[in-house]
């Protein structure tokens, strides 16, 4: 499979010097850089799942290409796995991502063992859960609950789904992970005054859930979680990776039209925003 010919050192953009920039990387996938700092957070660059559910009801071929290489990827700090689903932790890119960085992963602690089997190093491993904070020079990460489709916690009390609001270059972004609605989250998210959001809009179904596909927020939830956390801007990701489980940008962009009190952006693969584009 082709790559789609992305600067894999995801360099700032001219004209956008000093600002926080973001690729959508296909999924839920987005790959944040200010200055000299570069994240990714859930990067599926692989085509793993493809040869796993090849010939079964929900074929996981991809639907775009991996925008990069993760093997070419140069000076990433640190990756977010908001969970253990292999399109978040994905063990097709994750021992790749380690070639030319020494990126330090950050995953909920209840999958520290997975992650580790996936190709994490004990040493480069973070385990986090709700309400624990990581800061170190460039960014600060807070873990916050995530719904897929409830609230699931393990055998000791912690949580399996995870988001994550990161702070970097002055403004905090808020990835809910794989997420549907669940009591308090409008509260929760507005607690941490977050500028932009990054939430998935591809919906759920029983029909997917009986098959094992758990499913996250439609449109219209994202629409009002932004709206009653208070959010100036959100991003609609997790569609257009597996034809089984998208939405139609086109209709995503057609519904959005008359939304003037938000700042909305459906991301095209691999292509370059920022932050200030979409909160002013």
């Amino acid at each position: 499979m082709t790559t789609l010919p992305i600067d894999p050192r995801f360099p700032i953009p001219a004209g956008a010097e000093g600002e926080v920039v973001l690729w959508w990387l296909g999924q839920a996938g987005f790959a944040v850089r200010h200055e000299d700092t570069l994240l990714m957070i859930d990067p599926y660059l692989s085509d793993v799942l493809a040869d796993k559910y090849r010939g079964r009801i929900f074929p996981h071929e991809r639907m775009q290409p991996p925008p990069v290489n993760p093997s070419d990827v140069e000076g990433l700090d640190a990756v977010l796995c908001t969970h253990g689903h292999t399109d978040h932790m994905d063990l097709g890119s994750i021992p790749y991502l380690q070639t030319s960085s020494d990126p330090l992963f950050v995953v909920p602690r209840s999958e520290a063992v997975k992650a580790v089997s996936r190709g994490i190093p004990a040493s480069r491993l973070l385990g986090v859960d709700d309400g624990e904070t990581f800061s170190t020079r460039g960014y600060r990460i807070t873990a916050l609950p995530a719904a897929h489709e409830e609230l699931t916690e393990d055998e000791h009390g912690q949580n399996l789904f995870l988001g994550y609001v990161i702070e970097i270059g002055g403004v905090r972004i808020y990835h809910s992970g794989d997420c549907a609605p669940y009591p308090g989250q409008w509260e929760t998210v507005a607690a941490l005054n977050v500028d932009l959001a990054l939430l998935p809009v591809n919906g759920r179904d029983a029909h997917r859930k009986t098959h094992g596909v758990p499913g996250n927020l439609t449109l219209d939830e994202s629409l009002a979680l932004v709206r009653g956390a208070g959010i100036p801007g959100l991003v609609c990701h997790h569609w257009g990776m597996f034809a089984f489980n998208t939405a139609d940008p086109e209709q995503l962009r057609a519904e959005l039209a008359g939304v003037d009190d938000i700042r909305w952006h459906v991301p095209v693969l691999g292509a370059a925003f920022t932050v200030k584009e979409l909160i002013g």
